[in-house]
């Protein structure tokens, strides 16, 4: 029997409106919306898939207890972030500076650790950085070894 292998993770991030979300991914990060309903949408460009729920229960405002109970309370909006392997990621930058989502704080640039990245946040303040690794990591990033 073989062992098993994990072979991919798909990010959800919580967002306050299901409809805006699916509009912004679609039309300014270039998504296509496979599945939406009230809770949740199911978006894919190329080979990434990225889940959306909806956090938007503010009954938590009235609670004495514990703020977290439905686990879709509204402060949770915009509080994730992923990150997303891109080949070609100078074009990729360039889209997305077209679109006008590049967050002011993560421009392209080479980062010591072996990867050219920006970042954009989403409508709710999800934070979605897209990568690519340098010199002899590229094609390889996989096999990074920890370093702590």
């Amino acid at each position: 029997m073989s062992n098993p292998v994990l072979n991919a993770a798909v990010p959800v991030l919580p967002v306050a409106e299901i409809q805006k979300a699916c509009t912004f991914y679609r039309d300014r990060l270039g998504f296509l919306i496979d599945h939406a309903e009230e809770g949740y949408a199911v978006l894919h460009r190329d080979g990434v898939e990225i889940h959306l729920w909806c956090a938007s229960d503010e009954s938590w405002k009235d609670r004495k207890a514990s703020p977290v109970e439905s686990g879709a309370e509204s402060f949770l909006a915009g509080t994730a972030s992923c990150r997303v392997l891109v080949t070609n990621i100078d074009a990729f930058h360039d889209e997305m500076e077209k679109s006008g989502v590049v967050h002011p704080n993560g421009h392209l640039g080479d980062k010591h650790y072996g990867l050219r990245e920006f970042a954009v946040l989403d409508r709710d303040g999800n934070l979605i950085t897209f990568f690519s690794p340098l010199g002899s990591k590229a094609g390889h990033w996989w096999t990074w070894e920890f370093q702590g």
